[in-house]
């Protein structure tokens, strides 16, 4: 008679051995499953996209409330600028007068930009700066033709980054427990959404960054997705932000390429190389022939002149006095200040990633600038840093979180959104709340009410704080040293103006204006509307350019760059 086995029973684990035994199970990765910059398997990986496209509605509805929160805080500061006459003929009247260009479909030209600087007449501010992407708020003018379109376009064009930022946390923090995502995702899209060099931006009226920022946003999410199809397709649109956002592409490549590789990514590090190769060639090709070939002068921006007169020398001089450069980035002091508080901003934690490399050729642009508005941290130069920033201090609080050292990543991350945040409040959020911020101060007051009395259609030499009000239905340029002969010219002569060196200059102009064939209007407060009476009359020194002109560069006033927060 055969017996029976008799089984033999396993004594249950317990809790602590159950862990041991999750953690000491082997995992194999394919060479397609990767996480962010570690091998996971193929599942995971699924899963994270799902996780990361798909968060649930509460989510999505945080997610909304956040966009809707930045978009609301930018048009609101954009707004206020422009009800109290801070938006200015440099740069929002220049934006204006080319987007409307685009919106006849016409090349982008500026009346304001190409007569003050001495341009020939029809200069195409593509030979300027490489903008092409500004073609895309064409349609916007077909809707509502005014320089307010791009005040609301740029504030939803940053609003739109905050949805991205979120999956960018997301990613990040794949692999932690749900609540950490979440939290992760809400602050990071709050920090980025209220971020100062937003709110900076949209206090000084618009500029190209409003592309770059959500362009570069949407290239870093398709790259930690590991969609390099689409993440070259952005960095191809970053490209036409401006021309030295190659540069940026560059940087980015050389990331990708790097982490594909580890992951076992074919496709992934082809596409690295190729951006990291194709984005400083691009750079260069609309620098060297692009720009030249559309008018612009050669060497027109280069503000380098301590390195060397032209790219050339400066080579030269870098490669046999390589220290010339860290002397040159730390002089004046400023310059160590200004990135002392781009990085301290986020404390520090954008240091921490790869990703930061992204942000080492716009930083260079500006440490080794001699032109002193690259210096404070009060323009819009470092919002195109905003979005490289917030993703490179996700990614390291990520991995600080993976380490399992939850104080360490506990203190970072709330002094980092404690920074972010102090920040946010000196540098835009407390302008909202005052209310002399809410109308023009009593030197511009007058110049609305004197702007409202010139015909649809004249010819105008306007004080640059009114331009932008004059733009949609007459043809301004800026007053400035040299008449124009336009039908109409208003102006301050009590506080100065851009460009003006004082206000005794400003006199000046209208006294010999009145003496040379013009009346006095309007006259209040120290604004004086001036018009055309007597065309025979010619005004000593009058000049328009013409097609000989040479460009001329602004001389930046000695007060500018001498102080961080100088508005």
């Amino acid at each position: 008679m055969a017996m029976e086995a008799t089984p033999t029973r396993t004594p249950p684990r317990r809790p602590d051995e159950e862990r041991e035994a999750v953690t000491a199970t082997p995992v194999t990765s394919p060479p397609g499953g990767v996480g962010i910059e570690s091998g996971a398997r193929e599942a995971t990986e699924a899963e994270r996209r799902s996780n990361a496209q798909d968060p649930g509605p509460r989510s999505r509805r945080r997610g909304l409330a956040l966009t809707l929160l930045c978009f609301l805080v930018c048009c609101a500061l954009g707004m206020q600028s422009w009800l109290a006459l801070r938006h200015t003929g440099f740069d929002l009247g220049i934006f204006d007068q080319a987007v409307r260009a685009y919106a006849h479909f016409e090349l982008p030209r500026s009346p304001i930009k190409n007569v003050h600087h001495e341009f020939p007449p029809g200069f195409s501010l593509l030979g300027d700066h490489f903008t092409p992407a500004l073609a895309l708020l064409a349609p916007l003018y077909w809707l509502w033709d005014d320089p307010r379109v791009l005040v609301l376009a740029q504030a939803a064009l940053f609003a739109a980054g905050v949805p991205v930022v979120r999956r960018i946390a997301r990613h990040c923090f794949a692999d932690a427990d749900p609540l950490t995502a979440r939290r992760a995702a809400d602050l990071g899209g709050l920090v980025y959404g209220l971020g100062w060099p937003l709110l900076n931006s949209s206090y000084n009226g618009f500029h190209e960054v409003a592309f770059a920022v959500p362009f570069t946003l949407l290239m870093l999410e398709r790259g930690l997705a590991h969609r390099y199809g689409a993440a070259a397709g952005w960095a191809a649109l970053l490209c036409t932000a401006k021309e030295d956002m190659g540069l940026v592409v560059g940087a980015f490549g050389l990331v990708l390429a790097v982490r594909a590789h580890r992951a076992g990514h074919r496709s992934g590090r082809t596409t690295g190389i190729a951006l990291a190769l194709a984005g400083p060639l691009v750079s260069a090709a609309v620098i060297v022939w692009f720009l030249p070939a559309m008018g612009g002068p050669e060497g027109y921006y280069w503000s380098y002149g301590r390195l060397g007169a032209d790219p050339g020398s400066a080579l030269a001089h870098v490669v046999t006095a390589p220290w010339v450069l860290l002397q040159v980035a730390v002089t004046p002091i400023v310059k160590v200040a200004m990135v002392a508080w781009i990085l301290g901003s986020l404390a520090l934690l954008p240091l921490g990633s790869r990703t930061f490399l992204l942000a080492v050729p716009l930083l260079a642009e500006r440490v080794l600038s001699d032109n002193p508005n690259h210096w404070p941290v009060i323009n819009h130069y470092d919002a195109f840093l905003w979005p490289i920033l917030v993703t490179a201090a996700l990614e390291t609080a990520a991995r600080l979180h993976r380490r399992r050292n939850r104080a360490v990543f506990r203190r970072w991350a709330v002094a980092a959104v404690a920074l972010a945040s102090a920040a946010a409040v000196a540098l835009g959020l407390n302008l909202l709340f005052r209310p002399d911020f809410w109308r023009p101060s009593p030197d511009k007051s007058p110049l609305a009410t004197a702007a409202a009395l010139i015909p649809d259609g004249a010819t105008v030499e306007a004080d640059n704080a009114i331009a932008p009000r004059l733009t949609a239905r007459t043809h301004v340029v800026i007053a400035d040293a040299t008449p124009r002969g336009a039908d109409w010219v208003l102006l301050r002569t009590r506080d100065r103006t851009f460009p003006f060196a004082s206000t005794e200059d400003q006199r000046e102009r209208v006294q010999l204006l009145l003496a040379h064939g013009y009346t006095r209007v309007w006259d209040h407060d120290g604004t004086v509307l001036l018009h055309r009476t007597d065309r025979t009359a010619t005004v000593p020194g009058t000049r328009l350019p013409g097609p000989d002109s040479t460009p001329v560069r602004e001389a930046v006033p000695t007060d500018v760059g001498a102080n961080l927060l100088l508005r």
